[in-house]
């Protein structure tokens, strides 16, 4: 009898220890419970280190829209041009780690390692990556005043003004200067660049042919070519776009396996909590994939992705290493 009583004495206190324990651990968890459903409990801004108007402008504003509806709290853009992506992307870079600042950038970001000496942060380092939005369809444009219509035409000209065409680029080694760079030194030509702060005043000084060439992204120029105010030459990647298959690719016009393209996608700053990365990461995607959204995006030029966080981070590291020799092998100057 005695030993049932202590039995059940020993049982009690065992079920009141472990009672006591699940409470205490309930409470311990609900802080990061509550964290990870309170977030975004206000607006989240996207940086776009560009002008307003351009393609990285209009896929920000597109996919941010979309995510402001699922997250219930608004996703605004933040324009900040200059200094070749460099003030935008360092806010970011600054910016407080709770997942409230975005950069949505081109793959220029894995181009400044390789370029600037003394860069305000370290691109491999300050920064994770969220998600790989689009890859963006560039192509090769003259202006009217130009006499050229072909991939041959270019080159003959070139050829015949040694150093006297000019071509533009929004910002010293960004993805289209490289991608000029990549063609200049294929075709054995020498055209000069002239850089500008972003997509619009390039376009404009395209139409009123203040330099004579460009690659640009095909969001931001097949509006102009079918409305007249460009010429399409060819596209950089190695397969025509959808949206104008009757442009060739500069690999068709004689320089087999040429394939120069971009991507656009989000980060924020390295020590924000893995949770609200993935959480981004998701919601981005979402957007990204929302019916009106996939079907904007082949008449921008530009191809949905949805990358994971994992997924991007290899693209990305990849993308550094990479662009390292290219900036090497054009003898591009260090930039300070």
């Amino acid at each position: 009898m005695k030993d049932t009583k202590v039995t059940r004495v020993r049982a009690a206190r065992t079920s009141g220890f472990f009672a006591r324990l699940a409470v205490m651990l309930a409470i311990g968890a609900m802080p990061v419970w509550a964290c990870a459903q309170a977030f975004p409990a206000k607006a989240i801004r996207i940086v776009v280190p560009f002008p307003a108007g351009g393609s990285v402008d209009v896929l920000g504003r597109m996919v941010g829209a979309k995510m402001s509806e699922s997250v219930g709290q608004p996703v605004l853009v933040d324009n900040r041009p200059g200094a070749g992506a460099i003030i935008g992307v360092d806010a970011v870079a600054k910016a407080a780690p709770d997942g409230y600042t975005l950069l949505l950038i081109p793959n220029a970001l894995a181009i400044i390692p390789a370029l600037y000496k003394k860069a305000p942060f370290d691109a491999t380092k300050d920064f994770a990556p969220v998600t790989q939005l689009v890859a963006t369809e560039l192509i090769l444009v003259a202006s009217l005043k130009v006499g050229a219509n072909s991939v041959k035409d270019v080159i003959a000209l070139a050829k015949a003004n040694p150093g006297k065409l000019n071509f533009g680029s929004t910002g010293v080694a960004n993805p289209l200067h490289l991608s000029m760079e990549l063609f200049k030194t294929a075709a054995g030509i020498a055209v000069e660049p002239i850089p500008y702060k972003g997509d619009a005043p390039l376009n404009t000084a395209l139409i009123a042919g203040e330099v004579e060439f460009a690659v640009l992204p095909l969001a931001a120029a097949q509006g102009l070519v079918r409305g007249g105010k460009l010429r399409a030459i060819a596209m950089t990647s190695i397969r025509r776009a959808a949206s104008m298959p009757d442009v060739p690719t500069i690999a068709e016009s004689g320089f087999p396996g040429f394939d120069s393209t971009s991507w656009q996608g989000l980060f924020v700053p390295a020590a924000t909590p893995r949770d609200v990365v993935q959480r981004l990461s998701a919601e981005a995607v979402k957007a990204l994939h929302s019916p009106d959204v996939t079907q904007k995006l082949p008449s921008l030029g530009q191809l949905p992705v949805g990358s994971t966080p994992e997924q991007f981070d290899t693209q990305f590291r990849s993308d550094v290493a990479k662009f390292e020799k290219v900036v090497r092998d054009a003898r591009l100057p260090p930039q300070d």
